[in-house]
């Protein structure tokens, strides 16, 4: 029997193009001892990615390497295992690939509640959310009366961090590139203002809706919404940067804010990634978990059907067409 697997064949420029990848067939691996074969049922389609492309070796993980699977979130099922941990019909989520098998060791593999819906683990429980949980209370530090801002606030991360801000008493402010996605994050998950940074009067209103300045930053974007939201901060404030999917495929990124501004306001800024932290995603994910449980969180995914919707999909992150967690179902 044979499956499909997208190979990264040449680094992305600027934009990603369907000729970056190839599609192949394969014979399904056989497990050896202490291996495992997972057959995929859904996908991640994440900002990431970009950066995984790249052939960056400076960054916080080593660049996908031509000519190998590319690197991707994904949950299934364990079909055959000579793995005591990993029986089979264990319901495992990891970094398999864009694949539908994939041979494992087991490291890396989370075994997770057959219960839960795919959509629900990947859009909550899985990097988006470890990602929000830890860059808001690991690295924003939240205490209840604070205001928080944070861009892409429509997106799978955002709108988790801006519903666990309001969760803890906070005033939150989520920035967005449509009226519908502005819209959502205020009557649907219960954000106090929503900001669209297409507007050429966004500073104007950011001001109007934190008439008091900014106490904490959750920034995803970069792009033209950055230094109006940096030049609002308040003094000994906090920036938790987590992406910048604004500029991972722009020749020409929007310039900066002033860094005077850093010494004047004393402000704390913080970059992050979750691989140096998976050590914690039981943690992140338990408590995750029973956030959804109690409805405290709400998510919604965009789904696309069959391995091959992935290469072209993925765009959708950049351009702003996705409407949640984009998913690929197998």
């Amino acid at each position: 029997m044979t499956y499909r697997s997208i190979k990264l064949i040449k680094r992305p420029e600027t934009t990603i193009s369907d000729d970056v990848f190839e599609l192949t067939t394969q014979e399904i691996p056989k497990a050896g001892n202490g291996e495992v074969v997972v057959k995929l049922t859904h996908l991640s389609l994440d900002p990431a990615m970009r950066g995984w492309m790249s052939a960056d070796e400076k960054s916080y993980i080593p660049p996908v390497k031509l000519g190998d699977v590319m690197r991707a979130s994904g949950i299934g099922e364990v079909v055959e295992s000579y793995n005591e941990k990993l029986p089979v019909g264990s319901r495992v989520m990891g970094l398999m690939g864009l694949t539908e098998y994939a041979l494992s060791d087991g490291q890396g593999l989370n075994i997770i509640p057959k219960e839960l819906p795919a959509e629900a683990v990947l859009s909550v429980v899985a990097l988006p959310g470890i990602t929000a949980y830890h860059g808001l209370f690991e690295v924003l530090k939240p205490t209840s009366g604070q205001t928080l801002i944070v861009t892409a606030a429509a997106g799978s991360v955002g709108s988790l961090v801006g519903q666990m801000a309001k969760n803890k008493g906070l005033t939150v402010i989520g920035v967005a590139g449509s009226e519908e996605k502005c819209q959502w994050i205020v009557n649907e998950l219960g954000f106090d203002h929503s900001l669209n940074y297409h507007d050429a009067d966004f500073a104007e209103k950011l001001e109007a809706a934190a008439p008091k300045g900014i106490d904490l930053f959750f920034e995803n974007t970069g792009g033209v919404a950055q230094e109006p939201i940096f030049n609002h901060m308040n003094a000994h404030g906090r920036i938790a940067v987590c992406g910048m999917i604004a500029d991972y495929q722009s020749n020409n990124p929007a310039p900066g804010p002033n860094w005077m501004g850093i010494i004047k306001r004393r402000l704390t800024i913080q970059g992050f990634t979750m691989p140096d932290h998976f050590h914690r995603i039981p943690e992140y994910s338990q408590a995750l978990g029973e956030m959804l449980a109690k409805g405290e969180l709400k998510y919604r995914s965009h789904i696309l059907e069959g391995l091959e919707s992935a290469t072209s999909g993925i765009n959708l992150l950049f351009n702003g067409q996705n409407k949640g967690k984009l998913i690929v179902k197998l």
